[in-house]
């Protein structure tokens, strides 16, 4: 349901600005040991060696560190806090995985800390710097760039929600927008469908992985494709949707079927196009992507690739617990949600 591909923001972190905020790492690094040793050493607890703790100690003064709540969990026991940050709380999809998180959170005996981001790079930035302070690990979607993340977070574990890989080097759970897509197309093609359109949610110029797969499964069957046939909806909504589908409709008028970024856009189009006189599925077919339960209250039920949403956020809880024990490294392998074709009577 986010548009994972995002423009670069431009770097901060040069000699005029601020500089990178130094981790548990970065000491670890300077004064050549573990990370558990950097966290005994700055939060006196445990045994350790007098000259390894002073020379922790003036590797953590010289770069100026601020140990987080992660840092100081290394030797301590006790409830620990995920900060978890999404997007766009009156979106139905995001409450689903948010779902997730706490149930999984819950059966650690684990506290979540919600902030809604509202798509707002700022807000974003804000949300990172407060629970750099207050939570053990983070869980979210996020349209700022690795380094941008990394600055704001001092090393607390991170795990973003819906990038792929070569997309971060922090741990991901992502969606297999390739696989779900490879469902859809043929689906329709066998339906007789050759000129099939698309209503793209991805706020930015850059193809994101649902337009992407979109272009490569319309290609390897030998349609059309064209900008003509894609239009941008970067308002995630039923209204949204009906805007974009006016507009696809004006462009590409022999249009057949059309595939929406999620299911919203999809009710959206179907909405518009019933004003056009186009009676679905007869004269137009449509797909969404996310599988809320919105779409079997429509008539006809939409049809969708629906994805598990409390498993997502299930599944990034698994990555922070192995982050927070050591068996991945921040820039750990991805986890990975498969869309699943679900036939109703839209398409």
């Amino acid at each position: 349901m986010w548009a994972d591909d995002q423009q670069r923001e431009p770097r901060t972190d040069e000699p005029d600005g601020p500089r990178r905020r130094a981790t548990i790492h970065d000491v670890a690094h300077l004064a050549g040991v573990s990370r558990q040793t950097v966290s005994r050493a700055v939060n006196d607890k445990g045994e350790i060696d007098p000259a390894t703790k002073e020379r922790v100690l003036e590797a953590a003064r010289l770069l100026d560190y601020r140990p987080s709540r992660f840092a100081r969990g290394l030797v301590r026991k006790g409830a620990v806090t995920v900060g978890l940050v999404i997007p766009d709380l009156m979106n139905p999809f995001f409450p689903e995985v948010a779902a997730g998180v706490l149930e999984a959170a819950e059966q650690r005996g684990w506290q979540v800390v919600v902030w809604d981001s509202r798509t707002d790079d700022a807000r974003e930035r804000e949300a990172l710097d407060v629970l750099s302070h207050q939570a053990d690990a983070v869980v979210g979607y996020f349209k700022n760039q690795d380094d941008v993340l990394a600055r704001h977070l001092g090393g607390v574990p991170l795990v973003l929600l819906e990038r792929g890989p070569r997309q971060t080097r922090f741990a991901a759970v992502g969606i297999d927008a390739a696989a779900g897509l490879e469902q859809g197309i043929a689906h329709l093609v066998r339906a007789g469908h050759r000129r099939i359109g698309m209503l793209d949610g991805e706020r930015l110029d850059a193809p994101g992985p649902r337009r992407s797969a979109f272009l490569a499964e319309v290609r390897r069957h030998g349609l059309p494709v064209d900008d003509g046939w894609i239009v941008r909806c970067p308002e995630h909504s039923v209204a949204g949707g009906e805007a974009g589908m006016e507009r696809l409709l004006d462009a590409r008028p022999a249009l057949t079927a059309v595939f929406g970024f999620n299911d919203l856009i999809a009710v959206g189009a179907m909405r518009a196009a019933r004003r056009r006189g186009r009676r679905i599925p007869d004269a137009l077919a449509v797909m969404g992507f996310d599988g809320l339960s919105l779409g079997e209250l429509v008539e006809p039920a939409l049809t969708t690739l629906h994805l598990d949403k409390r498993q997502l956020g299930r599944l990034a809880v698994e990555q922070v617990a192995r982050l927070r024990a050591g068996e991945e490294p921040l820039g750990g392998p991805d986890a990975w949600v498969i869309p699943e074709l679900v036939v109703r009577g839209s398409a």
